[in-house]
């Protein structure tokens, strides 16, 4: 028996396994095959686009699939193609409205399961796109053939954003959605009961794994759900108040190679799952 068998780490991308830079250090791509290697499963959850993980994938080359847009979808990577997916109603049309006319400064985008649309430009979008390197794809969302995925909304102004938020959360339509902060200018808008915790959930059944074997790391707001079903939630040291005060432990930070620092503490046994 190998060292890790039958244990399945999920780790959030941007502040957890990537480094400030959009980096992965090679100390953890390094343990990363070596906990593959002793039998663990290892994968990422994040609120990305699969097309916007792909190159992350060649690096860390996921043995599992992974999920994506914030608990909304499984995709397997070696097949490139969706396992499962959940779609948002169509009713989403009137909350875009409603920020159109009320906050138009603030940046709309539109994502499919094939596509992210810009809707309404600003400097969140672009940075979005810098991360991303997603295309500047520009379309009204009343035009948009394509099952939708989530709407993003983006402002620099952590005010605004707030303000976004509480208008959404009052909002007569707020049960038959999800809402969820993925950063500090994102907001964004999913299928209802949606987030990450709900992907390990259907990845342990879709791959008939242990929920009891599962480690997950994060490090912000939508990483809280993940915390909550895995059997141990871990929470980088940069993480965001909430994130930190939902986890179980806490790690290192994302510049600190925390995803080699948790490997070698279940090495070591100093944690113990």
């Amino acid at each position: 028996m190998r060292r890790f068998d039958g244990i399945l780490i999920c780790s959030d991308l941007d502040g957890t396994l990537l480094r400030e830079d959009k980096t992965i250090s090679q100390e953890n791509i390094d343990a990363i095959e070596f906990f593959k290697r002793e039998g663990g499963l290892f994968t990422i959850v994040t609120g990305r686009m699969p097309q916007f993980v792909f190159q992350i994938c060649e690096k860390i080359k996921p043995n599992a699939p992974f999920g994506c847009i914030n608990g909304a979808a499984l995709y397997d990577y070696l097949n490139h193609k969706y396992i499962w997916k959940d779609v948002l109603s169509s009713e989403f049309n009137e909350l875009i409205r409603l920020v159109d006319e009320e906050y138009p400064e603030v940046g709309i985008q539109v994502n499919t399961f094939n596509n992210t649309y810009f809707y309404k430009d600003n400097i969140s979008m672009q940075n979005f796109r810098l991360i991303t390197n997603a295309p500047n794809l520009v379309c009204k969302y009343e035009e948009i053939n394509e099952p939708i995925a989530k709407i993003v909304f983006g402002s620099e102004s952590n005010e605004e954003i707030e303000n976004v938020m509480n208008v959404f959360r009052a909002h007569k339509l707020a049960k038959k959605f999800d809402f969820v902060r993925s950063e500090k200018t994102l907001f964004e808008i999913l299928p209802k009961d949606t987030g990450k915790g709900r992907t390990i959930l259907k990845l342990c059944e879709y791959m008939n794994i242990d929920a009891q074997k599962t480690i997950a790391l994060g490090d912000y707001d939508n990483d809280i759900s993940m915390f909550n079903e895995a059997k141990i939630g871990i929470a980088v040291s940069n993480a965001c108040r909430n994130a930190l005060n939902s986890a179980d432990y806490i790690t290192v930070s994302n510049e600190e190679n925390a995803i080699a620092k948790v490997i070698n503490d279940l090495d070591k046994g100093k944690l113990n799952i």
